[in-house]
């Protein structure tokens, strides 16, 4: 079967919208942005649990910390690598629930055979089959979003949807460190063909569940239509023409998130290993903590990013949404570098709220510069290039960086100067390359998007 030439669905194809066609209902695409949240929820929440499982996956399975790092970075991107521009391409002429939806099925199923895993190799193929799930519901989701919400709302959109992205790293700590407590209590669990099970796997194992829930709900969205009809298929070689020619407007927000992302990711996947060898904390201990400081922080982050891009908007500032990121950078960058280097374990968790706090408030203005500014017909493409940066870039190297300067120069007990360096060498240099993109993206917002055959 060829996924490129599959027909959108019904839903679609009525709705080929024109690009001054009214948009859908509003309690449409708010009931689409709850389900995509939910989703976004468990993604999180199925592959941020593995954060606060570093320590006793690693002495279970004898691994090093590069080990480690390739099981938490580059095996969960090495899919999303290697097939994500084809499923991009996929998704701006198919129906985008139908292969969220397919996508997250898959996950939550890798998700589970994670639990099953008793070897690095078998942790590694199960978490490269988690990138599947990745691969399909970024560019499904903001493209559905593009369609639903004029651009003026569609930050607020995002925002709600984000809320998911809180809830799921929230969770993934706080609900991680009960179903630890809770794992513990049981003994002599085991499964035919895998033996005993420690209770990481069974951590695992449970936290599946709620993502096939999810995806059948997923079904029950509808597919908004495509403003300007459904694409004909696009040469590859046009989304890359395109980012070429408006290079000093994609340029700094790839960049700039490729060397954000791997900071965030970088401490975010090693800040459980840095409270436990730093400060002597366990699990739960740290779930606790970082768990209710990312309730705390981050939709008070959304609101302030959103609030602070509607009211540039409202100043008539063509480059409201690239405004709020640099402001959002230069606050998070400084104390992303400071909180690993606190005396204490409650200094470090307040730092690290901050952090949190003020780098999730680009999350919302950021993705929807991207789509304000493109067409919609390379949005699914152009939205993936940006999640490939995020991902590959981000969290593929991000963890390796820490995790190899941990072993190799700083050694496993001084982890924290290794995630005070990672904020050194990517987030001050994110700061200049997205004060760089400014003006570009303002000229090209104030002029209604941008289009291959002419120059940025």
């Amino acid at each position: 079967m060829n996924l490129h030439n599959q027909p959108a669905s019904a839903e679609a194809s009525p709705a080929a919208a024109g690009a001054d066609a009214p948009y859908p209902p509003a309690a449409q695409g708010w009931y689409c942005v709850i389900v995509l949240a939910l989703a976004v929820m468990v993604n999180f929440l199925d592959r941020g649990i593995l954060n606060l499982l570093v320590e006793p996956i690693k002495q279970d399975l004898k691994l090093s910390d590069i080990e480690m790092s390739l099981v938490m970075g580059f095996a969960f991107t090495f899919f999303y690598a290697v097939f994500g521009l084809p499923v991009a391409r996929w998704i701006d002429r198919g129906t985008r629930k139908l292969i969220f939806s397919g996508g997250l099925f898959i996950f939550s199923i890798m998700t589970f055979a994670c639990g099953l895993a008793h070897s690095f190799a078998q942790l590694f193929v199960a978490r490269v089959g988690l990138g599947v799930g990745e691969t399909t519901s970024g560019p499904s989701a903001y493209s559905m979003m593009s369609d639903y919400f004029p651009p003026h709302r569609l930050p607020r959109a995002i925002s709600v949807m984000q809320v998911g992205f809180v809830l799921g790293n929230g969770l993934a700590f706080l609900g991680g460190a009960a179903l630890i407590a809770w794992a513990m209590t049981l003994d002599g669990v085991s499964l035919p063909f895998t033996g005993p099970l420690r209770p990481w796997q069974i951590v695992l194992m449970t936290i599946s569940i709620p993502g096939f829930i999810v995806a059948l709900l997923m079904l029950t969205v509808k597919e908004p239509p495509r403003r300007g009809g459904i694409p004909e298929r696009i040469p590859y070689s046009e989304v890359f023409k395109l980012a070429r020619q408006h290079w000093p407007i994609y340029l700094p927000l790839f960049a700039g998130m490729g060397l954000r992302s791997a900071q965030m990711f970088g401490q975010q996947n090693w800040g459980a290993a840095f409270y436990s060898r730093t400060f002597g904390w366990g699990p739960s201990e740290v779930g606790v903590a970082i768990g209710f400081s990312i309730l705390v922080s981050m939709p008070l982050g959304l609101i302030l990013g959103n609030w602070l891009a509607e009211r540039f908007q409202k100043q008539g500032l063509a480059d409201a949404n690239m405004r709020v990121v640099v402001i959002s950078t230069l606050f998070s960058v400084p104390f992303g570098i400071l909180f690993p280097l606190m005396p204490s374990p409650w200094l470090a968790v307040a730092f690290s709220l901050v952090a949190a706090m003020t780098s999730i408030m680009a999350a919302a203005p950021e993705n929807a510069a991207i789509q304000s500014v493109t067409p919609n017909r390379l949005r699914g493409q152009m939205t993936f290039l940006f999640l490939f940066i995020m991902n590959v870039i981000g969290m593929g190297l991000g963890p390796i960086v820490v995790g190899a300067l941990s072993q190799y120069v700083f050694g496993e007990a001084n982890i924290r100067f290794a995630l005070a360096a990672m904020g050194l060498l990517a987030g001050l240099p994110a700061i200049y390359i997205f004060w760089k993109g400014m003006a570009p993206y303002g000229r090209a917002y104030a002029a209604g998007g941008v289009d291959v055959g002419a120059r940025a």
